[in-house]
């Protein structure tokens, strides 16, 4: 009965650190796709937001052959 809760206790542990790592690889929001020049064989898109914390102007730049999105940030 020992033995069961010991490895029991192993999966719940080892789940939980899966689920810590992957949840730190995920929220990864605009890292490296975002900056203030924009990479060549991107085009505009019409979709820009509004930042409220930062006041930063949001533009979407996509590229037609990967499918990527670049960020472009600009201030107001």
């Amino acid at each position: 009965m020992m033995k069961f809760i010991l490895i029991y206790g192993a999966i719940q542990l080892i789940v939980f650190v899966g689920l810590l790592i992957a949840s730190a690889k995920k929220d990864r929001r605009l890292d490296d796709r975002q900056g203030t020049v924009v990479p060549s064989g991107f085009i505009s898109t019409r979709e820009v937001s509004h930042d409220p914390t930062t006041g930063d102007l949001i533009t979407v730049y996509f590229h037609p052959q990967t499918g990527k999105r670049f960020y472009k940030l600009g201030k107001e």
